[in-house]
């Protein structure tokens, strides 16, 4: 069954905002490298300057779901938009790391809002909502390509604040659109059920909704986006330095013209093409299997590639990179699944509040694998790195199995009507 006019209007708005969150996002370590060329700035300091952008992105999901909730996500949306684009700008004009620390940090704020208000709008808004999360994955997964792409290939032929000024422009270009789309965010709430803006919300009501959400099913799922998310982030983090590191890669002969291309740079992108297959895939999934037995599975398949990793370096090039690609199709196909899991889960009229959540737990706590995860591969071995992401998976099919037993315990009798989906 094809989309109806709302849910094509939220798709189309809504795949605009997270594709452009990505581009923004992994486009900023291609500027660091020019960066750190440009100015007389050492590595460190680049590296604290460039966490204080990225720091926010995490840490702001929480209040961005709060904003969501008090004014509706269409208007969160548009200012994040509006927010990353005046970053770069900024950007643009920088002539000192001060300024380049203003425009990061502005980014890493107006970004945060996205996830819960883009995610909010599509849970309560959209009727076809597995359909509706696979392309906005999708629309992810592009930005995350086509974010780095552009911009490395724009630096090749113009100066470094030029580029900062063109990626911004898809993002003004995003903004008018967002301001003339039409639609109904409360479409797919059942009637006589409170989903628009809270024109009232205060700290009580904030401690209440808080306290309610983790008194549910909400308190598992919380955990399992935690786990995924430092699965998620251990791993895309050092993949690409694990893939550089590899025999059968760094011993391929590069063609004469070409001495500057990194296949293993190639093959990383790759598998974030391959991961806009798994989020359709994963998305088109939710509206057949249960959300906890989904979850599952995905993260069994998980641990097992994790485990399978170094064994598979071993098969050459061609596994190397059939091993890549099945792991970005599963890694993203479980996307689709928390994020439905939450609105299956959630009443509607805290539903930005349980996307911050959520996102607090996926780019906030899961980024805490990227320091245990140096660790582990600097201090042990890359059997051990792989052992270590296993764990986060295994503890991931832990908690969706308890979700999946323990839900009638943990759902009130308030949840929402598609909350038996695992009966």
């Amino acid at each position: 069954m094809g989309l109806n006019a709302n849910d094509r209007a939220i798709a189309g708005f809504t795949m605009a905002g997270h594709a452009l969150v990505h581009w923004f996002e992994t486009s900023i370590p291609i500027f660091l490298v020019v960066w750190l060329a440009e100015f007389d700035v050492g590595v460190a300091t680049f590296g604290i300057v460039v966490a204080l952008g990225y720091a926010p992105f995490g840490l702001g999901a929480l209040p961005g779901g709060i904003l969501a909730d008090r004014y509706g996500p269409k208007r969160l949306v548009v200012s994040c938009l509006a927010g990353m684009s005046a970053a770069f700008l900024v950007l643009s004009l920088a002539a000192s790391i001060y300024t380049i620390a203003v425009g990061l940090v502005l980014w890493g704020v107006a970004a945060s809002v996205y996830h819960p208000a883009g995610l909010a709008l599509i849970s309560t808004g959209v009727s076809e909502r597995g359909t509706v999360f696979a392309w906005h994955g999708i629309a992810g997964n592009a930005g995350i390509a086509l974010g780095p792409f552009v911009a490395a290939t724009l630096l090749i032929f113009l100066e470094w604040s030029l580029v900062a000024a063109i990626l911004a422009v898809p993002g003004i270009l995003a903004v008018i659109y967002g301001l003339s789309a039409e639609f109904n965010p409360t479409a797919a709430v059942e009637d006589g059920v409170d989903a628009g803006p809270d024109e009232a919300l205060s700290v009580s009501a904030l401690v209440s909704d808080s306290r309610a959400l983790f008194a549910s099913a909400f308190a598992i799922i919380f955990a399992v986006v935690a786990v995924e998310g430092l699965y998620y982030r251990g791993m895309l983090t050092y993949l690409p330095e694990i893939l550089h590191g590899l025999e059968a890669i760094g011993g391929l002969a590069v063609p004469a013209g070409l001495e500057g291309i990194e296949p293993a740079d190639y093959i990383y992108v790759g598998l974030l093409v391959v991961g806009m297959g798994g989020q359709y895939v994963g998305g088109k999934l939710t509206d057949r299997v249960p959300p906890a037995r989904g979850l599952i599975g995905l993260f069994a398949v998980l641990a097992v590639l994790a485990l399978a990793f170094v064994p598979g370096t071993e098969l050459g090039l061609l596994g190397i990179t059939v091993l890549c690609g099945t792991f970005g199709f599963f890694l993203f196909a479980i996307q689709p699944f928390y994020q439905n899991a939450v609105a299956v889960y959630t009443p509607p009229d805290t539903r930005g509040l349980s996307y911050g959540y959520t996102y607090l737990g996926e780019f906030g706590l899961g980024s805490a694998s990227i320091a245990v995860g140096g660790v582990v591969l600097g201090e042990a071995s890359l059997t051990a790195f792989f052992a270590l992401i296993a764990t986060f998976a295994l503890a991931g099919v832990l908690l969706s199995v308890a979700l999946l037993v323990g839900r009638d315990r943990l759902v009130d009798a308030g949840r929402p009507a598609d909350a038996n989906a695992d009966d």
